[in-house]
């Protein structure tokens, strides 16, 4: 039985490469989608909360970190916060979206800060060039942004639709990878004294739950998020993309079953001879459904093991060339195999069927 699956298999090999690339395809368009978006806000939401700080201090109402919201916090409110009991330090930022035309967005995330006071809580560092002067276009960035985008120090990017120049790289990377004034933010966006949200750390001896909610009584009307949160709050916070994966995954899904039926069908009607003969030499229905089903589920298995193996192939150039990160799921991946081999299994159904309830003789006499 296995050899005849195996010389059904090699007796078109370009269809069966056709068919096994076709489901890779499918795979790879699952595993990769997926894992590019989860990876993607999972190190942005890493980056977000690797800045030193355990709680972020916002407006309330606030809807993520994205830049969009107006700057709603007094900067006056930083020293009243210094004041809680066990917080060690807080420092106001902005964060701000501005129009760029490298990125698939159109927008691009930037952080305006106090470098100094900011470099306390972060431990930034600058590791090539210099900080930048307050209310200049200057700018620094992180490291690995500027190896993924080849920026040179001492070159300019747009920003706020004119030329920054920048002065300097730093390290570790945390928040937005481009930093600017804050001052100059600010006075851009017609926010003066006015801040997005507080950085806070806090005294050894204290909890995190201790101090937010010590932070919460005294300004019950603000939002506290700890920065250990933020992955989860980053996952949890896009259900529209979401139902765009999970109806993804099942449009791939009913390809791949089309792309197995269509092959599955084709090898059925030219082997309607071979069945008969198999037929005649008393070879039951349920054998040679069976025998059909497993052809089709080993081009499926073929298929999944090859998307994957591209899936690794793209995530290792994709690397080599952006920052971007693609996330591998175990149950994404069994999650595909499932999906794959049920959508085989599906494809088959009817071919087998049709190659089981042939008449012998009509087979036989088929040219």
């Amino acid at each position: 039985m296995d050899s005849l699956v195996f010389s059904n298999m090699f007796h078109r090999p370009a269809r069966t490469f056709v068919s096994i690339l076709g489901i890779a395809v499918g795979v790879l368009l699952i595993v990769f989608t997926v894992g590019l978006s989860n990876g993607s806000m999972r190190e942005q939401a890493n980056r977000e909360a690797n800045v030193g700080a355990e709680i972020f201090f916002r407006p309330s109402g606030s809807i993520g970190m994205s830049g969009t919201d107006s700057f709603r916090l007094s900067a006056s409110l930083v020293n009243e916060i210094k004041k809680v009991e066990g917080v060690s330090n807080a420092v106001g930022i902005g964060q701000n979206s501005v129009d760029a035309a490298d990125t698939n967005t159109g927008k691009r995330l930037i952080d305006g800060v106090n470098l100094d006071e900011y470099a306390l809580i972060s431990g930034l560092h600058i590791v090539e060039g210099r900080a930048f002067s307050n209310n200049a276009d200057e700018a620094i960035i992180d490291t690995a942004w500027q190896k993924q985008k080849n920026v040179e120090v001492g070159q300019t990017i747009p920003i706020y639709e004119r030329p920054f120049t920048v002065v300097g790289t730093y390290e570790p990377a945390g928040g937005a990878r481009i930093k600017i004034p804050l001052p100059l933010m600010q006075t851009q966006i017609g926010s003066d004294g006015k801040l997005s949200s507080i950085l806070i750390s806090i005294k050894p001896g204290f909890t995190v739950d201790e101090v937010g909610q010590s932070l919460l009584t005294t300004f019950p009307d603000h939002q506290i998020v700890r920065t250990k949160d933020l992955e989860e709050l980053y996952m949890a916070g896009f259900p529209a993309m979401n139902i765009f994966l999970n109806v993804f995954i099942g449009v791939a899904a009913v390809i791949s079953s089309l792309v197995i039926l269509l092959t599955m069908y084709t090898t059925v009607t030219e082997r309607t001879r071979q069945i008969g003969i198999m037929k005649s030499l008393g070879m039951s229905n349920t054998r040679i459904g069976w025998t059909i089903t497993q052809e089709a589920l080993l081009i499926s298995f073929c298929g999944i093991v090859g998307g994957i193996l591209l899936t690794v192939l793209m995530t290792y150039l994709l690397g080599k060339v952006t920052t971007l990160t693609v996330e591998f799921s175990f149950w994404v991946i069994g999650l595909t195999f499932i999906v794959g081999l049920l959508g085989g299994a599906i494809g088959a159904l009817y071919p087998a069927m049709r190659a089981a309830r042939l008449d012998a003789v009509e087979a036989l006499s088929y040219e």
